[in-house]
């Protein structure tokens, strides 16, 4: 026998079967669960905690700093947004520094700016963070940070598998 629970984590309704034995389910702020079940067979306490900010999205962000910048100040601003995904429990998947790129048209009069790429995991809440970083600083250009799907993650492992091989 199944009951069949609907909850809330951040507006998204998600539907969980939990099987029907002795069990309390406790609901706690932002939508994380506790749930306890008590299986009487084996006379032990299983608890099991839901968090909205376990469940990782992947994601690819790429930025452009402004060519004004010397190697050292470039590497600076990587690695202070480096430091902010993982401190806010990011997993880096993969970095790129495409380097000194010519840009298609003028930003900012300026026709140049170095290209740097992190693919990562993260809760869906921390993009919107990020991005304000990122308007904040007067040193990037331009950004853009998409959401990727299971066939642009598999695209993406593929290809740094056949780098790999490559190399």
């Amino acid at each position: 026998m199944y009951i069949i629970f609907f909850f809330s984590c951040l507006g998204k309704l998600n539907r969980k079967k939990i099987r029907f034995e002795l069990f309390d389910i406790i609901f706690l702020a932002k939508g994380q669960i506790l749930l306890s079940l008590s299986p009487l067979k084996k006379g032990k306490l299983i608890i099991n905690q839901l968090n909205y900010k376990t469940m990782l999205k992947h994601y690819e962000t790429v930025f452009i700093m402004t060519p004004v910048l010397s190697d050292e100040q470039a590497k600076e601003t990587v690695s202070k947004y480096k430091k902010l995904l993982t401190d806010n429990g990011c997993k880096i998947v993969t970095e790129h520094a495409w380097g000194l790129r010519k840009l298609q048209y003028p930003i900012q009069k300026k026709t140049t700016g170095f290209y740097h790429l992190f693919e990562f995991q993260a809760p869906s809440t921390f993009v919107a963070e990020l991005e304000v970083a990122y308007k904040r600083d007067e040193r990037l250009l331009r950004f853009l940070t998409v959401a990727l799907d299971k066939h642009a993650v598999a695209y993406s492992l593929k290809s740094r598998n056949k780098a790999k091989v490559v190399a």
